[in-house]
Parts: structure tokens; sequence; C-alpha cells
């Protein structure tokens, strides 16, 4: 079958890995706009020092999650993210530099990003669309955030990549469109520091870029890079969890069930999630979101065959749990992520 986009089901949360320059980077933005008395509030409550994170290369997700709420919430500006992103250095990138160096083009480096979350952090899945020149990143919120969050994670990222990929290649390299599911407001930030047309009321959270501008050649000079770093998951106990939910599914065990089959209480379970900012019910969901996003977009299969093979004994009630996910019913999604795209996955 001919694909018509890429997915990515790339969203991290709670004690999974997530690179340490981004929690040092919006540290020291929050000291600049708020003060020393801000950033040692925020530390006191994601529990790691200034000091400490100097000489990290990880933290976990929930602490650069907590940070970016921190920081939202503090300023009530809906362009802080992106705000905080225009400060970035590639020089900050520490053992990033090291797999960089391997590459030539703009496009390598973008593939590396979206291919390698475990390594440079993601805050959400992703689908990869091209067409009419352009490629195009959709965000998907299968997490659920408040829009209002998911909509400062997804301006940080835009404009972080902006940043990295000016000082990479030496040119002002622009975005073509950014599209923004939320209402109408002023976005003349991150329209200014990403060169985009901003547009709002859309269905999803996407970004594009034209084609040619991905050959772009890097001409940055990588002198004196840190050495490459591999990311072991046994450290994270989500990510183990989340591999046996995966492993199990459409068979998804109650928390119940499955804290017996760790050998705990499932008030431990409950505590130890709560402690990494999720819940169990939330990793099956996004359990269950992937999957069935997964066969609607890589398979032939009818809705309702989709339900039955996810374990829905009805299909009205796999349409309500998939709009609960995606804010959208599987239909609706399918045609607006496959309908007349023609896109191979590729980012080349």
């Amino acid at each position: 079958m001919h694909k018509t986009c890429s997915y990515k089901p790339h969203l991290m949360v709670g004690d999974q890995s997530y690179p340490a320059y981004e929690l040092r980077n919006l540290l020291s933005y929050l000291k600049k706009q708020f003060g020393i008395e801000a950033v040692e509030q925020l530390c006191q409550e994601i529990g790691v020092g200034e000091n400490e994170l100097v000489h990290s290369q990880f933290v976990y997700v929930w602490q650069v999650d907590y940070a970016m709420t921190f920081l939202q919430n503090l300023s009530q500006d809906p362009e802080v993210g992106a705000k905080a992103a225009s400060d970035y250095q590639v020089k900050d990138l520490g053992f990033l530099l090291g797999y960089l160096t391997e590459y030539t083009t703009l496009g390598e480096c973008l593939e590396f990003v979206i291919a390698h979350p475990e390594l440079v952090g993601s805050f959400s899945d992703t689908l990869i669309r091209n067409e009419e020149g352009l490629l195009k990143v959709r965000w998907l919120n299968t997490n659920k955030l408040d829009v209002n969050k998911y909509s400062c994670q997804f301006q940080h990222s835009i404009a972080s990549l902006m940043t990295f990929a000016r000082e990479l290649t030496g040119i002002e390299v622009n975005v073509k469109e950014i599209a923004l599911a939320e209402p109408n407001r002023c976005a003349d930030f991150l329209a200014s520091c990403t060169g985009a047309s901003v547009r709002f009321d859309a269905e999803f959270f996407e970004w594009s870029i034209e084609h040619q501008l991905l050959s772009l050649p890097i001409t940055f000079s990588f002198a004196a890079t840190e050495p490459c770093i591999t990311v072991d998951p046994s450290h994270s106990y989500i990510s183990l969890l989340l591999t046996e939910l995966r492993e199990s599914a459409p068979e998804l065990p109650s928390m119940d069930a499955k804290a017996l089959a760790q050998n705990i209480s499932s008030r431990t379970l409950r505590r130890r999630l709560s402690n990494a900012g999720t819940s169990y019910q939330k990793l099956v969901d996004q359990v269950r979101c992937q999957m069935a996003i997964d066969l609607i977009l890589s398979s032939e299969r009818s809705i309702e065959s989709i339900a039955d093979l996810m374990g829905f004994g009805d299909v009205s009630h796999f349409r309500q749990s998939f709009k609960h996910w995606i804010g959208h019913p599987p239909g609706h999604f399918h045609r607006l992520n496959r309908g007349k795209d023609k896109a191979s996955g590729s980012l080349n």
C-alpha cells in the first residue's frame, strides 16, 4: 500500500529521559526575566539544583514539562515558549553535537531530530507529510494536554528548531506556515522569530518548511564536540511499563492486575506514576490511542474492523473513545490525515 504519511508515536512522559540542555535554557530564561528567586523556587519544586544541572546530560521529562508550565503560569504570555527558545545556541546542545557532525545538510539534521526522541526529547507524537514542495510536521495531542500548555510546547519546539537551523547553516531559514489549534490572538513574536505565516483555529498544530531549504549545507564549525551518548530505557519505570502494555495490547490489564503482576500494591503503582506526573489510565489511553492511529493510517481496514481488532465490542464505543483521545472521530481523522495527501514519509 502507498503510505500517505509517516506516523511517529514518540510522545515521552514521566521519568523517561529528556536532554538537560532544555531545562538549563528554561532556567536561564527564567532567571533573566523573573530573577534568581523564581529559579530557586522552581529548582526546589522539581528537585534539581543549578550546579547539579550543569553536569547533567539528561533529566526527566516531567521536570522539563513542569518547568515549562511554571514559566507559562508565571509569565501569562501565550508566546513565552517561543521567546524562551529564541535564546538557544548550537553550542548548548552538548552531546548532541557529536551526532550532528555526521550530517551535511539541514534535512539530515531534521530527520535525526524527528527519528530520535530518546536523545532530543519529544512532547508529542507527529505525522510527517510531503506535499506541494513542503515538508509538514503535524503534532498530535495524544496525551490530552490543555491546549494552552500544548501550544507553549509546540511553539518552543519550532522556535528552537529555527534558531538552531539558522546557526547550523548561516542562512536565515524560515518556516512557511504555522497552524495553531487555538483561537485567534497576537502571535507577532512567533511570526517574527520563525518567518512564518501563522494561522489560527486549525484542526491540528502543524508547521511546514519548503523542501529546498532542507538541502542547505551545514556550515557550522563543530570544534571539540562531546562524545555521543546512548539512552538506557531500563532506567525509566514508565518506559518499561509502556513496553509491557504495548506487548499485551489490545488486551490491556487493569491497574490492579498490573500491580499484582509486579508484586506491588495498587496504591504503590498509583503513587509511582503520580510522582512522575502521569497515571495508569493515561498510559493505557496513550497505548490504545497510538495503536488506533497506526492502524487507521497504515492499513486499509475499516473503522469497524479496527474497533473489533482493538477489543471494542461496540464500534460506537470505539468512535467515542477515539474522539476523546485525539479530538476527532476516527473517520474525520482518517480524511484529514490521508485524504488526497501523497506523502511518502521521506524527509528527502
